[in-house]
């Protein structure tokens, strides 16, 4: 099942799993939204909403696994985990989101139990960072700092209202094996990309949850391209935004903003752009090692990612809760087609 599939990222999932030969059911809470892409696709459809778990397991009956497209995850992935449980059906989602990351490793032992897989964060969040950060750490045993930089493109509707829903939490980073609270727009830094070389700022990206159970390094900063003025606006405006944003009324009509304004990248963009990501693993002893990869446009490797983890999980079943790069290794990424992995830059 694709719950979530008439959403932006939905609809590339949908038909890159047509294109590998699959036949997903097609799950949402609105008929109208999903008829359309089903009729395009010839697949079977299921309405459900997330409020009904009983409803939710019962359209599960006889389907093995259950890929989450429907953000903001922090409050879509919780039902649906549940549900899957209850039907002992495997659950992938392609959150981004840390509280998300860390419930769903709160469920490693029911999963372990129901004999499932549970998988967040099965797109470009993260995929290429943790599949990345798994490939430095084992080149720096005992390694104690990981740092991850990326570039990205234009974000869809869904994105930015999680991207919403999390600022007024601020910035975070990882220090000590736990998650510390840091200032947003603080330590701005130049980063080398594959093709460029870019300011970057500290974000609470996924992977100050992931790539600590994926490498267990203590010392996790992630980083985000930003064009330098923008990460200095945000350092002294965050304070006054997030204020605005705790206001319920605020933040809700933001969201029916972006639902109505935000897009997505088009077609031309998806295919013409490249992402970028750089990691860098550092020992006490002054051992260290980077790499660099170049890949698709955000969301068009986001359907190719999700697609071909949910076929590894099919596969090869594994029970708990996984990380991409933990179940799948540290060339998983490399097995999406158009991503090249550099372990030195050109020049």
């Amino acid at each position: 099942m694709l719950y979530g599939a008439s959403g932006y990222t939905g609809r590339l999932i949908a038909e890159e799993a047509v294109r590998r030969g699959h036949r997903p059911v097609l799950a949402g809470r609105n008929r109208e939204k999903l008829a359309p892409l089903a009729e395009r696709l010839g697949l079977e459809l299921v309405v459900a909403g997330l409020d009904d778990v009983r409803g939710l397991v019962s359209s599960l009956e006889g389907l093995p696994l259950v890929l989450h497209a429907a953000g903001p995850f922090v409050r879509t992935s919780e039902p649906m985990v549940q549900a899957c449980l209850a039907a002992g059906a495997h659950y992938l989602d392609i959150t981004g989101e840390i509280p998300v990351f860390e419930s769903t490793f709160r469920h490693d032992a029911e999963a372990r139990a129901r004999g499932i897989t549970l998988m967040s964060g099965v797109g470009f969040d993260v995929v290429p960072t943790d599949c990345l950060a798994r490939y430095v750490a084992e080149r720096v045993p005992g390694a104690h700092e990981l740092d991850l930089a990326i570039s990205l493109g234009q974000a869809s509707a869904g994105t930015a209202k999680s991207a919403l829903e999390h600022l007024p939490a601020g910035g975070r980073v990882r220090r000590g094996g736990a998650l510390q609270p840091w200032p947003m727009g603080k330590g701005l830094r130049r980063v080398r990309f594959a093709d460029a070389e870019r300011t970057v700022a500290p974000i609470p990206w996924g992977d100050l949850v992931t790539a600590w159970h994926t490498t267990g390094i203590p010392n996790i900063t992630t980083y985000m391209a930003l064009p330098r003025a923008a990460a200095r606006v945000i350092r002294f405006t965050y304070p006054l935004l997030k204020r605005v944003l705790a206001v319920d009324a605020v933040r809700q009509g933001a969201e029916r903003l972006i639902e109505a304004r935000v897009q997505g990248p088009n077609e031309t963009a998806r295919s013409e752009h490249r992402s970028h990501v750089w990691a860098e693993a550092r020992a006490a002893d002054g051992r260290r090692a980077q790499a660099w990869l170049e890949l698709p446009e955000g969301y068009a490797f986001t359907a190719l990612a999700a697609v071909r983890a949910v076929e590894q999980v099919l596969a090869h079943e594994r029970q708990g809760a996984l990380t991409p790069a933990q179940a799948f290794g540290a060339d998983f990424v490399l097995s999406v087609e158009g991503c090249q992995r550099l372990d030195v830059l050109p020049g």
